[in-house]
């Protein structure tokens, strides 16, 4: 029986290990060919800058088909070069799983605006470079004649980008971002016959899980009899999904996948609607208006004056 993927072409970024690497198996688990993107850095910035070929390896050993790159998805170059591999090996790309990403946590009084850059730099440059490369092929390809491309993306977002967290407004910025990003490629790519949607895992990974060394596990060290909560691939069978054939009628989404929950997130809506009948506001009247608790606080110890 045909995998849920069988002859598709995938490329996952940062799938080294953690979440990425949780994804390239499970891709591969279903019959894609993946390519493993990789750096090989670890949380310190050293590594031997192959971790990529662990995961090929991982693959291979289960029957499944893999070919590594250790490019930078912040450098176009680099960027490019990972979609045309797939293009020059394969024959086409018909699935980008963009996970690669850091983290440079501190509180906005000591961050320094280069633990800002990097960190837009590698999230939001990055997938959007990939991205692009991808949308071009894409493109192309319908160009051509192709009249569904049936291409995937499926960008990575997380709590942080979502709700906040102390100490991270770079990361926090970077991944609400991802989040616009991803529905405007929704807009633009869905006549191609192209999907985009944003997943947020959940689990401990070597980045997250700092306070709980104990607690990191590589997706394939924990047997496939076992939930663990902290399992950083829990959500891959959700990213399997979505880049199946099944998942066409799926865009421009944001979905939450934390431990044995999957979240339907619903985006920033009109909750409240206040009107001045066509006139203009008077700044020293608002008060009045906003008393009857039209805006709210989400800062704990703030509290209407009066």
């Amino acid at each position: 029986m045909p995998g849920l993927l069988e002859g598709k072409i995938a490329l996952v970024t940062g799938a080294g290990h953690g979440i990425g690497r949780g994804h390239a198996v499970e891709l591969a688990k279903h019959g894609a060919t993946v390519i493993v993107n990789d750096l090989g850095s670890s949380v310190n910035g050293e590594g031997s800058g192959r971790d990529a070929d662990v995961v090929v390896e991982i693959i291979r050993s289960r029957g499944g088909t893999a070919s590594a790159d250790y490019g930078d998805v912040s450098d176009e170059v680099q960027a490019n070069s990972m979609v045309q591999q797939a293009i020059d090996n394969y024959g086409r790309l018909d699935i980008v799983v963009n996970n690669a990403g850091i983290v440079r946590d501190r509180a906005i009084w000591n961050m320094s605006a280069d633990d800002f850059d990097i960190v837009m730099k590698v999230h939001v440059r990055g997938t959007w470079l990939i991205c692009r490369a991808a949308a071009q092929h894409w493109r192309e390809r319908s160009k051509a004649g192709e009249r569904n491309v049936g291409g995937r993306i499926i960008n990575t977002t997380s709590g942080a980008g979502l709700l906040g967290n102390f100490g991270q407004t770079n990361y926090a910025t970077a991944k609400a971002a991802i989040v616009g990003l991803t529905q405007t490629l929704n807009l633009e790519l869905s006549k191609l016959g192209v999907t985009a949607n944003v997943i947020g895992p959940g689990g401990i990974t070597r980045i997250s899980g700092t306070m709980r060394p104990e607690a990191v596990r590589e997706p394939d060290e924990i047997p496939e009899d076992e939930f663990d909560k902290y399992d950083p691939s829990l959500c891959s069978p959700v990213v399997a999904w979505l880049c199946s054939d099944e998942a066409a009628y799926v865009s421009g989404q944001v979905i939450r996948a934390m431990g044995e929950h999957i979240h339907l997130m619903s985006g920033w809506t009109e909750e409240v609607t206040v009107s001045n009948g066509g006139q203009r506001w008077d700044a020293e009247k608002l008060g009045d208006l906003f008393a009857v608790d039209v805006f709210k606080t989400k800062a704990p110890g703030l509290r209407m004056p009066g």
